[in-house]
């Protein structure tokens, strides 16, 4: 991948509202060339989707998310590739990736209406897998920094007047 494409993805990355004129600016490529550039990406299948960052404490959101790790036995000539399949086709889940480590293989974010619901997924649908061996949830209390972005706004330090 050239240098040119890598920083139009990177600004991309971290704010998915560039304008092509505003990736021009940053680049110095002609905003037709970005335009083309990120079609481009787009149909290679690069860039994947857009996302946007909401900060879902601040609008009382009706869902609980947790981590969930698990413990897999693998299949001769299918790898993890057959179980990790099998949980993306799940709507709660989220994401879904491969670790390293020892304790656990697989790791994934899922969505719930309440934790009760969560719990029961897991047990329901995920721990009763054949290559399932043990599970971790792990719930999501607050979320402070989200894809680089802080989530927090701290206030602004105001020095006292000092007065005579």
């Amino acid at each position: 991948m050239d240098k040119q494409t890598q920083d139009v993805l990177e600004i991309l990355e971290q704010n998915a509202k560039a304008t092509p004129e505003e990736i021009s600016e940053l680049t110095r490529i002609p905003p037709a060339d970005v335009l083309e550039m990120i079609r481009t990406l787009e149909a290679a299948g690069v860039i994947r989707s857009y996302k946007t960052i909401i900060d879902w404490d601040l609008v009382e959101s009706p869902y609980v998310y947790a981590f969930v790790q698990l413990k897999v036995s693998l299949e001769r000539g299918h790898g993890y590739q057959k179980i990790a399949d099998r949980i993306c086709k799940f709507t709660e889940v989220r994401s879904l990736r491969l670790l390293s480590g020892e304790d656990y293989d697989l790791e994934f974010m899922i969505q719930g209406k309440s934790m009760k619901d969560v719990a029961f997924f897991v047990a329901d649908k995920i721990a009763t897998l054949d290559q399932v061996q043990n599970t971790s949830t792990h719930f999501i209390l607050k979320t402070y920094k989200e894809d680089g972005v802080i989530m927090e706004e701290k206030e602004e330090f105001k020095r006292l007047q000092v007065s005579p």
